[in-house]
């Protein structure tokens, strides 16, 4: 249900336009920069002898695309934006069914499937996509309850089923990725003007999804024998057969959670089991509050997964605590960006779009250093535009480039309500809503 009347909704909308946010660009320039001194020295595992700088040079090939996609984003109106929506949410869905039928296996999970020769990981596309579904579902939905502007029932259920899908899809490539979306929709619901009643429901069943699919889980674990390639390979690594990671890396989550929860981990020697986190201990003890200099990293051949789900500790190592924490600062700047920028424009698919790409940025990054510190079990995640991984890299500037074109062509409360009137006539009709900030 709208909260304005729109006369004319055919109407083409009279653009407001303005700059794209100075600030939002000066955040990605930085962490760019980040990215490539860190990616190089980090991803000294996969040089070739022929060439060491070929994965620094793919690297900085997914940079550059990322760039002209946010380029091309910024100037296209973000009401044209929303309308493509609904086929990316659809088509991020599909592509994670294809995975679990057809895909590739990457450390010990399926997580990726081949498109015309290009290994395509759909996870972070999907992280996207369940923001910028809740968006327009979190707009489309409004309405007033007991004289109070609220989201309905039906919108509630709706984004809460997305997160459903999108996390029993994504669980078996890790934890965390449940919990980042959960994180994002309850971001979004209480920016999105949800009453405290409902997010409670909305907790509670998170609570009960999570706890049956853990259950599941592991009993499914115990109740599955393992395969004759995993026997041997437990042979050949002098493991004991009866402990092998039977059905979906269970067991594997078991052991995580459990040394997780041991007091003074860090001082238990390195074996297989805890090698990346006692490493990644090692880097970031090693690097103090300057660090080791740049390049001058000695746990980056050793650690496994240095470039992507643990640079952070590679980071930390070579550029010390301080720079480290600047960089934790740039992601929370740019969420408190798109904070204010949600604060200020007047529609609500603008306010919700802005804030939930900017929380797919800053929460994904939150998570990745939570594991290299030790806050949260083992599991990856990637630094946005830092972690190497074009998928990754591709699919954080798409939420950058919409929050600019927000930022250059919404309708903000110091521009006339004709500008605002015109913008809402743009959108969808059922999205042609008041920012719920502003109500």
């Amino acid at each position: 249900m709208s909260d304005v009347a729109v006369s004319s909704p055919a109407t083409a909308a009279k653009p407001t336009e303005r700059r794209a946010d100075p600030y939002i660009w000066g955040s990605y320039i930085l962490l760019v920069v980040f990215s490539i001194i860190e990616l190089f020295s980090a991803s000294s595992q996969q040089v070739s002898v022929n060439n060491i700088y070929a994965p620094l040079i793919s690297h900085v090939g997914f940079l550059v695309a990322g760039f002209i996609i946010m380029l091309l984003l910024q100037r296209v109106h973000y009401t044209h934006i929303i309308r493509y929506i609904p086929i990316y949410v659809i088509a991020s869905i599909v592509l994670m069914m294809l995975v679990l039928v057809c895909g590739t296996n990457i450390n010990g999970e399926l997580r990726a499937i081949k498109i015309f020769g290009f290994m395509i990981v759909p996870a972070e596309f999907l992280k996207l996509a369940v923001a910028l579904g809740i968006a327009l579902l979190l707009s489309r939905y409004r309405t007033r309850e007991n004289g109070e502007n609220d989201v309905a029932t039906a919108g509630v259920v709706l984004s809460a089923l997305l997160v459903g899908v999108s996390s029993a899809l994504l669980f078996n490539q890790g934890l965390t990725n449940t919990l980042l979306l959960m994180s994002i929709s309850v971001g979004m619901m209480i920016l999105g003007g949800i009453s405290w009643r409902k997010l409670g429901v909305v907790l509670l069943v998170y609570l009960a999804f999570g706890g049956v699919a853990l259950a599941v889980k592991f009993i499914s674990a115990s109740n599955h024998e393992a395969t004759p390639e995993q026997i041997e390979l437990a042979r050949i690594n002098q493991e004991d057969v009866n402990a092998v990671d039977r059905d979906n890396r269970a067991t594997t989550w078991k052991g995580r959670i459990s040394r997780h929860l041991r007091s003074e981990k860090w001082k238990d020697a390195v074996d297989d089991q805890n090698k990346q986190e006692q490493l990644s201990f090692m880097a970031q003890a090693r690097g103090g509050l300057l660090g080791q200099g740049i390049g001058k990293s000695r746990e980056n051949a050793r650690l496994p997964l240095a470039f992507s789900d643990y640079i952070f500790a590679i980071m930390v190592e070579e550029l010390g605590l301080f720079v480290s924490i600047f960089v934790i600062l740039l992601y929370l700047f740019l969420l408190g960006r798109a904070g204010r920028l949600a604060m200020t424009v007047k529609s609500s698919p603008a306010c919700l779009l802005v804030i939930g790409c900017a929380l797919v940025i800053c929460l994904q990054a939150l998570f990745h250093v939570a594991i290299v510190v030790g806050v949260f079990p083992v599991s990856g995640q990637p630094l946005p535009l830092i972690s190497k991984g074009g998928i990754s890299i591709i699919a954080t500037s798409l939420a950058l480039g919409i929050m600019l074109s927000t930022s250059k062509w919404a309708t903000r409360n110091s521009d006339d309500e004709d500008s605002f009137l015109q913008e809402l006539s743009s959108l969808p009709e059922e999205l042609a809503t008041n920012n719920p900030s502003q109500i």
